[in-house]
């Protein structure tokens, strides 16, 4: 539905630009193709036959609906994917993705090489993906860093959420502080720290 919205909205734009390209074209080009006169005419045709102007109503009145209700479907859909919904004996449950973003997130104090972990949660038909941007604290086995990762993550939405839908986890290693970095950042620190005044004197 989503794809088929976006066909209508370009189709429409589309021709809405040709028209008023081929005005534009039309009004320029030498020898006056089109008249005031002309463009009158077809007014008055207009204003004087009922059924032209119904046939304009309702292609308009059309015209909306049918944008209405694609922009509900695309709106709906969109709202849906935001959340995660499963069924309970007393009713529906929805978890909201940041929800489980923020779970994730917490996993990096479980991981001591992970200094920061961004995940990216998206929701479809049976499937959960989590996508895993991750700044790694020290050089470390990624291989084995990364399906412990995967490993503890998969296992904490399921314990949480409870769900048994597939849930497939792809992870990027967006950065390896090495111990250089770590000690220049030090030393950068240690330089931006204000020196209070009179600092150096003790008591006497």
């Amino acid at each position: 539905m989503r794809f088929l919205g976006i066909i209508f909205y370009a189709a429409v734009i589309i021709f809405v630009g040709t028209i008023l390209i081929m005005g534009a074209v039309l009004f320029s080009l030498p020898g006056n193709i089109i008249q005031s006169q002309d463009i009158l005419n077809l007014v008055s045709i207009i204003q004087n036959s009922f059924s032209t102007r119904l046939v304009i109503g309702i292609s308009g009145l059309l015209l909306i609906l049918i944008s209405i209700f694609l922009a509900q479907q695309i709106l709906g859909r969109f709202q849906r994917e935001k959340t995660i919904a499963f069924a309970t004996a007393s009713g529906e449950v929805t978890v909201a993705l940041t929800a489980v973003e923020d779970l994730i997130k917490r996993l990096a104090g479980v991981i001591p090489e992970i200094r920061e972990l961004r995940p990216d949660v998206i929701a479809k038909k049976g499937t959960i993906i989590v996508d895993l941007r991750v700044i790694l604290r020290s050089e470390a086995n990624i291989p084995e860093l990364t399906a412990r990762l995967q490993d503890i993550t998969r296992l904490k939405i399921q314990e949480v959420l409870g769900l048994e839908e597939q849930i497939i986890i792809k992870i990027h290693i967006a950065k390896i502080i090495t111990q250089e970095e770590k000690d220049r950042k030090r030393k950068e620190i240690e330089k931006q720290e204000p020196i209070l005044p009179y600092g150096g004197y003790g008591r006497v």
